[in-house]
């Protein structure tokens, strides 16, 4: 789904991660974003080469192609291979600039997990990030650190926003050992992700 390019500011979300494999949880975010958000589009964004991941990742072309999969069922969601494509590290602030070149007149809304928000300081050049786009933080309804306040939020407090979250503690490193282990992940990611999975022999131990 391509925007029309007017002078109206759409709303468009971004929501990264190594996808690795893309689950339930993942969805379940990308639902309530696209709701309380009131999004036009939301660029799900693979990760090319992680800073950030001491692990290896599954090949980008898989990784892409389950997300392509698990995330079919919102036509508003472009699952997006600018970061795959890029060659060298993959940082956030590049992505946010790329897109902003690329979809002028776009209110962005840059979406993530209170693990991620709490280190976004260390992140390259983090004070642009807030600038380019609302951090919207996703806590899930059992969290504790529901009311925690970080501290690139103490900075810009104005550029932050919650999202709520149904309680889902479900981990992609969780889902890698219980294939690799021999076991189903029914329930964890949707059946074409676990097919795909299953067909590719990705996650099972050598």
């Amino acid at each position: 789904m391509t925007l029309p390019l007017s002078t109206k500011r759409h709303r468009i979300g971004v929501f990264g991660g190594a996808f690795d494999p893309p689950h339930r949880a993942h969805q379940a975010l990308v639902a309530s974003a696209l709701t309380e958000l009131s999004l036009d589009q939301l660029h799900v964004v693979p990760t090319g080469q992680a800073w950030h991941k001491p692990r290896h990742l599954t090949a980008a072309a898989h990784r892409l192609a389950m997300a392509r999969l698990a995330f079919a069922p919102w036509s508003q969601v472009k699952v997006d291979d600018l970061e795959i494509n890029r060659p060298g590290v993959s940082y956030t602030v590049d992505t946010l600039r790329e897109l902003g070149r690329l979809y002028p007149q776009v209110e962005w809304f840059l979406i993530m997990g209170a693990d991620q928000a709490s280190a976004l300081t260390t992140w390259r050049e983090w004070q642009e990030i807030v600038q380019l786009a609302t951090i919207c933080v996703a806590f899930r309804a059992d969290s504790t650190s529901a009311h925690t306040v970080f501290e690139a939020q103490k900075l810009f407090p104005e550029r932050f926003l919650q999202l709520n979250m149904p309680a889902m503690p479900l981990s992609a490193t969780q889902i890698r050992a219980t294939l690799g282990a021999g076991q189903s992940a029914d329930g964890l990611v949707t059946e074409a992700v676990a097919r795909y999975i299953a067909d590719h022999h990705l996650y099972h131990s050598h």
